[in-house]
């Protein structure tokens, strides 16, 4: 019984996981500026990604393959926001603006 559970519980881990990376690859594909690109990339991405990484930890069935799983996917939610707030910041000081003019006027006036 225990098997079947841990089965179901990495199937739904497994299929959460690529539901989010499906969505940032989509959103990095169809949005419309770099900013919403990134933050598809940094959200969706880092979920996904974690949720897979999860599912191989719970699946392999050894404590210190699911405690690596737990630190990368706590190394992925420390450091995506990190990497999208320096990565925009370099790109605003560049002179690359969102698309949306009301939200790129603002952003001149300061």
């Amino acid at each position: 019984m225990m098997d079947y559970t841990l089965a179901i519980a990495t199937a739904l881990l497994l299929l959460a996981g690529a539901f989010f990376a499906l969505v940032a690859a989509i959103g990095i594909l169809r949005l419309p500026d770099l900013y919403t690109r990134m933050h598809a990339a940094s959200k969706a991405g880092t979920v996904g990604s974690g949720l897979l990484l999860l599912a191989a930890g719970i699946y392999s069935g050894e404590l210190a393959v699911l405690a690596r799983a737990l630190a990368g996917f706590l190394f992925f939610i420390l450091t995506a926001p990190v990497s999208a707030h320096l990565l925009a910041k370099a790109a605003h000081k560049t002179g690359h603006f969102p698309a949306d003019i009301s939200v790129r006027d603002d952003m001149r006036m300061r």
